[in-house]
Parts: C-alpha cells; structure tokens; sequence
C-alpha cells in the first residue's frame, strides 16, 4: 500500500510539469526582423480659391413713372373711342386705362438703363475646390522570429524590439 502511494505521487508529480506547459508557459524569441506595414489612404481637402474678376454695371437710377402714365391715358383714349354707349364707353376707358398702363410700365422697365453709362469694377470671386490627397498610414508590422530553431512570422501592431516574449504549449503525442 505504501508502495502505490508513493508510485501515485511520482506519477502525479510527473505530470504537473507537463500539465503546466499544456496550459502555456512563456519565453522569449529572437526578432530577426521587423519591417514596417503601410497603407495609403485618400481623402479629400476643400480649398477655397478666389480671384479677382473684372464685372460691368450700370449705376441704378431713380425710375420715371411716365411710361405708366402715358401708357395709361393712350388705353383710356382708345377705350373710350371704341367703346359705343354711355356704360361701354366708361368700361373701355377703365379697361384701356389699366391695359395701357401695365403696357407703359413694361416698356419703362425695359428702357431703364438704356443709354446710362457702364462702369467697370473688381470684385473678388470665391469657389470651394476639393483637392486628392494621400498619405501611408502605419497599420503595424510584418515581424519574423526564431525560436527553438524554427523560423515564424506575424503580424504586430507594435516593433517589438530584438525579442518577442512567446507562449509555449507543449502537448503529449500518442
């Protein structure tokens, strides 16, 4: 009995060992490179550009009412001279009135600034533009190490420097 005490504690401190590399113990492997990753990333910058433009522009000056009022007593002359009756001849005259007015003032408009002189100024244009840009960005770094005489690679987001501290599993074959 004593005997099978002793084997199970041999046994069982045999595998302790063993039972802790399974879960992972920890080490250091030599960096043997460490090469920086780039990616280029694009995007747009607006830039606001102005320049100086020569433009054309008439002083405004102070409308004259007379068209209207031409226009508006030439409709009323002709409403009156059409029109046949007492009541048809103040409709006619109302009509024309209105009608010749409304006409009168368009063509005042349309005249207004005919002749006047045109004078020339500077005025400073601005658009928004938007310029392409690019820049690499560090996404991390391509890093090969040795360890116990075999070659790995991986990816880091950091330089590890000359060693990488490394998990080893160890696990029972058979």
């Amino acid at each position: 009995m004593y005997g099978k005490r002793v084997m199970s504690a041999v046994v069982l401190g045999s595998l302790v060992p063993g039972m802790a590399l399974a879960r992972g113990a920890y080490d250091y492997a030599q960096v043997v490179s460490s090469e920086p990753m780039y990616q280029t990333v694009s995007y747009s910058v607006p830039v606001e550009q102005c320049r100086q433009q020569t433009v054309a522009y008439q002083e405004p000056q102070r409308r004259s009412a007379t068209p209207t009022i031409l226009g508006a007593v030439i409709g009323g002359a002709l409403g009156n001279a059409v029109g046949s009756g007492k009541r048809n001849k103040q409709v006619g005259v109302a009509v024309g009135a209105v009608l010749g007015g409304s006409i009168g003032n368009d063509i005042g408009r349309r005249q207004q600034g005919y002749g006047q002189p045109v004078r020339y100024g500077t005025e400073e244009v601005c658009a928004t533009q938007y310029e392409e840009r690019a820049e690499q960005r560090l996404t991390g770094y391509r890093v090969t190490y040795r360890y116990a005489g075999e070659t790995y690679t991986t990816t880091m987001d950091r330089d590890p420097g000359s060693s990488l501290r490394v998990r080893v599993d160890v696990t029972p074959v058979g």
